[in-house]
């Protein structure tokens, strides 16, 4: 059995661990709600951008401008967002299982390209070789659209010059601090709406100003830099979510590891009690 002075530094030990790991926890719940406020902000501005884009891309071919034209997917670029820290559970393990599931799913014969926003992803992938085409850290430090510009612009001039045939997205979408799910999306080409020919009929035509080619040409990047800027933005609401449940589990089992370690230790003294008082009464018998 250990001894008492063992058990109490060990105890001490452990309430220090637990001072850290709640101020951690509290620390991210400030920082989630914040988080989530501009992530939840940002999404009926894409959905309208979203709903925008097919209403105006239904019209026209998609030859009207390079980010519309599919053609085979020889060349894959995947854009995957993780976090620059750790202690934030399963966060950072699901989202890199989800890459590795894409990669792999891919045919043999396609080249794979990554870009990596986040320290945990780009550590990753470069220990196992990958091709990294960029990578950015310290994202929690920079802003949002000026990250997702920054990556939108590569990413467009990668397709357009004919280095990629494909762009995805791989991100956690945030539902709640308990919940985060790995979604993966379509970046390039911007996918056409599909409609049917009643649906046709029952469109309105709208008179576009300088013309749908003028509108495209400003209206296509826009939508992959705002793509870009959620999926940031939903990131990183989802690791302070993650961080923030992570650590107030880390606090929980750490008072039960107290409760234990303090039961173990009374017991532990009141054992030495009874054994210095069977002492004394050995001696004293011996005495007499």
């Amino acid at each position: 059995m250990a001894t008492l002075k063992a058990i109490r530094k060990r105890i001490g030990s452990v309430r220090n661990t637990q001072q850290i790991t709640k101020a951690m926890k509290m620390v991210s719940a400030a920082k989630l709600r914040r988080a989530q406020e501009s992530a939840v902000q940002a999404r009926p501005y894409a959905e309208k951008m979203t709903e925008l884009l097919k209403n105006v891309a239904a019209r026209v071919s998609s030859e009207a401008h390079p980010l519309l034209t599919a053609r085979e997917e020889k060349r894959v670029h995947l854009v995957l967002f993780t976090s620059d820290r750790g202690l934030c559970g399963g966060y950072n393990t699901n989202l890199i299982r989800a890459a590795e599931t894409f990669i792999r799913q891919q045919s043999g014969d396609k080249e794979i390209e990554l870009t990596l926003v986040g320290r945990k992803g780009a550590d990753y992938f470069r220990r196992r070789g990958a091709k990294i085409a960029d990578r950015y850290i310290d994202i929690l430090y920079k802003a949002a659209d000026e990250l997702a510009a920054q990556i939108a612009q590569k990413l467009i001039s990668r397709f357009i010059s004919g280095e990629t045939d494909a762009v995805y997205i791989l991100y956690s979408r945030f539902r709640s601090a308990l919940s985060q799910t790995p979604t993966l999306e379509k970046l390039l080409p911007v996918a056409l709406a599909q409609t049917s020919d009643a649906d046709a009929q029952q469109q309105t035509e709208y008179l576009y100003e300088p013309g749908v080619a003028q509108l495209l040409a400003s209206l296509l990047p826009r939508i992959t830099d705002v793509a870009l800027q959620r999926a940031l933005l939903e990131a990183t609401a989802s690791e302070h979510g993650a961080r923030m449940t992570a650590m107030e589990s880390a606090t929980g089992n750490a008072a039960k590891m107290i409760g234990s370690l303090t039961l173990q230790m009374n017991r532990a003294r009141q054992a030495s009690i009874t054994r210095e008082l069977l002492e004394i009464v050995g001696t004293a018998e011996a005495l007499k």
